[in-house]
């Protein structure tokens, strides 16, 4: 059985499709599920212990960059269960950018799933395609995206890839010992991802140049400071490490990642467009 956390968000959902798929029994654990799924939260390990009995992995994807979470205990409670492979969902940052202290929590649950004696994989992922998502009220009310850094780059990733590329790693136990970068197949700039949501909804969109303070700001209301920090160094000065484009996505998915545009027509509806075809 594969234990799989953040089961309705947008790894979490494509992730447990795609394991039901191919025969896999899957238990789907997130702080609001309903049966069949189990309510745990990580951040009270032993709510856990309910998923975790009888189960052969765990796929744990963490909230707010890892701080504040008990990975000591969530690995005791995996143990005591039988789980005996454990996947992270990571940061690119954290191989990235060593030394910053926003990413240290991400950086201790990875050292900690190490040492764990557990069967182990790191998935250390670029931004979401699905940060997108945060636009969609200014794009339905006035068809409008605010953002910094408009003409910066980076290769954004498709959840529903990092969600296959996990359901490869899960079946899988010959990734042990293995840190995956997963990244999108090119480059893509803000003001690209508003052009490309503009045609998927057949509409013109404006794009509103932010300035780092005015985007600290916002972003402030809904991210904790350290990670808004983080987040901002990345998209305003990315190293070119974080913008490289990785070879693993594709070796795990045996297909190239999706592109941003891609994303952008299957989710047309969230921007005020209608349902894909």
């Amino acid at each position: 059985m594969i234990v799989v956390t953040g089961a309705t968000g947008n790894v979490g959902r494509p992730l447990v499709r795609a394991l039901r798929e191919t025969g896999e029994r899957v238990t789907a654990v997130s702080r609001t599920a309903t049966p069949p799924g189990v309510p745990a939260d990580l951040f009270r390990p032993e709510t856990l212990k309910p998923a975790v009995d009888g189960a052969d992995a765990l796929f744990l994807l963490v909230s707010g960059a890892g701080a504040g979470l008990d990975i000591g205990a969530i690995l005791d409670v995996a143990r005591a269960g039988g789980v005996g492979r454990i996947v992270l969902l990571s940061s690119q940052a954290v191989g990235t950018r060593p030394g910053s202290p926003s990413y240290a929590p991400l950086r201790a649950i990875e050292d900690a799933i190490a040492g764990s004696g557990l069967v182990w994989t790191v998935l250390r992922s670029t931004g979401f395609a699905t940060n997108a998502f945060a636009w969609a009220p200014s794009i339905r009310a006035e068809r409008t995206v605010a953002a910094p850094f408009g003409d910066v780059g980076l290769p954004v990733v498709d959840p529903a890839d990092l969600a296959g590329a996990a359901a490869t790693v899960l079946r899988d136990g010959r990734h042990g010992g293995r840190v995956y970068e997963l990244t999108g197949p090119a480059l893509v700039t803000p003001r690209e991802q508003a052009e490309a949501i503009s045609a998927a909804l057949g509409e013109p969109i404006r794009f509103v140049d932010l300035t780092r303070e005015e985007a600290r700001a916002r972003m402030l209301q809904f991210m904790p400071e350290p990670v808004v920090d983080g987040t901002l160094a990345i998209l305003g000065t990315p190293t070119a490490a974080e913008q490289r484009i990785s070879p693993d996505g594709a070796a795990l998915l045996g297909r190239a990642p999706g592109a941003f545009a891609d994303w952008a027509r299957r989710n047309a509806a969230a921007f005020g467009g209608s349902e894909e075809l």
